[in-house]
């Protein structure tokens, strides 16, 4: 079997509409199959890769973790950008007042802040800064890069 790319990742909603909205305005994804499928699921892509609002949940349970972390969460999705992109998203999510944590995992970094059902949602660049090697200490978020 070879995996092309990832398709889509199925999440809950508690607010079909409000979900639709917060993806389509915060990430800038677009709608798709709604002709075909209608509302279930609502598949909001970018490029090839998409993202399945389930409304009304189904009976699984989906643990939240809490606002504080310390480590990378289990779940979540991750959309990949360049570095401009990067960037440009940390400057939009703190216009937005969303509140996000920083990472660099030394080959990558990564923001993470919560959609409005708590998923984590994760925006991330292989693209590191100018100069800087994979492994090289860690470069601090501010936003005004370019």
């Amino acid at each position: 079997m070879k995996i092309r790319f990832l398709d889509h990742v199925a999440i809950p909603v508690s607010d079909l509409k409000r979900s639709i909205r917060w993806y389509e305005e915060i990430l800038g994804l677009e709608r798709r199959y709604e002709r075909e499928w209608g509302d279930y699921p609502a598949m909001l892509c970018a490029g090839e890769t998409c993202v399945a609002l389930i409304y009304p949940p189904n009976d699984s349970p989906n643990p939240g973790e809490g606002p504080e972390i310390d480590r990378v969460p289990d779940r979540h999705v991750a959309f990949n950008t360049d570095l401009e992109g990067f960037h440009e998203a940390v400057r939009e999510i703190r216009m937005k007042g969303i509140p996000f944590t920083y990472d660099d995992h030394g080959i990558s970094l990564s923001i993470y802040f919560f959609d409005p059902d708590n998923h984590w949602i994760e925006i991330t660049t292989f693209d590191l800064p100018a100069g800087r090697k994979a492994g090289e200490p860690e470069t601090r978020v501010t936003g005004e890069e370019s």
